[in-house]
């Protein structure tokens, strides 16, 4: 059976890409680190037909219990094939760049650039034997005047460069491993206050659209591939 990592998959987009992905032939292991959340999730997902095997505590916030929990999931899981990369934290996206502390800036970067790195990294040997698959859930790095909460899209620009430099290298160096980018557009979770706005998604539709990508059987590797691009949220 194919076996996938999603981090984050308690709620929203993560939750709906494992419901959607658990559902279409992947064995699937809820990466949270609530553990009364994780579970609940666990249980909802498998009422609704979705093969989870359980769940694995990840905090991207801690580095050593990063590496405590991958090495654990390297363990558990020998023929995991796919890390989907989803978990991460918006910052303070109320406030202008020049309004923001340097403590939420450390944060997000640590959660959604750091410690998605160090989790790849240290699952890299097992996705590595297993020919598997790396999928980063991010924004585009460019500037938009409609979006723009700097820690948030600062954090994501360093993610895409670790997709795309590691894709890169990936082919240069016959690592037999793929990893790209998947942007879903603006999608009614936490992130963004359940935004509802024109040309939102609800999170079922991009689980949907993901899931759909990840079993299309083509190599995407070091791709970005934009499902809706930004617009206008009324914030910024």
């Amino acid at each position: 059976m194919k076996q996938v990592l999603v981090t984050g998959a308690n709620k929203g987009i993560g939750y709906e890409i494992a419901r959607h992905l658990g559902k279409s032939g992947w064995q699937v292991i809820v990466g949270a680190r609530d553990e009364g959340r994780a579970e609940a999730a666990v249980e909802s997902l498998k009422k609704d037909g979705a093969d989870i095997m359980g769940w694995q505590y990840v905090n991207l916030s801690d580095n050593k219990e990063i590496e405590s929990s991958a090495k654990g999931i390297a363990n558990a899981y020998p023929t995991l094939s796919l890390l989907i990369n989803n978990a991460g934290i918006p910052g303070d996206m109320a406030v202008r760049s020049y309004e923001q502390s340097l403590q939420d800036v450390i944060d997000t970067v640590q959660v959604n650039y750091i410690g998605t790195f160090l989790l790849t990294k240290l699952l890299l040997p097992v996705l590595e034997k297993n020919h598997g698959r790396i999928c980063n859930i991010t924004v585009p790095s460019s500037f938009s005047p409609f979006w723009h909460p700097m820690a948030y899209v600062a954090s994501k620009a360093g993610q895409n460069t670790m997709v795309s430099t590691m894709a890169w290298e990936f082919e240069h160096f016959n690592v037999p491993v793929e990893i790209f980018d998947i942007h879903p557009g603006a999608t009614s979770t936490d992130l963004n206050g359940h935004y509802s706005g024109p040309d939102s998604h609800m999170p079922s539709t991009i689980g949907e659209k993901v899931a759909a990508i990840i079993n299309d059987g083509k190599r995407h590797n070091g791709e970005f591939i934009e499902l809706y691009p930004i617009v206008d949220e009324g914030n910024y």
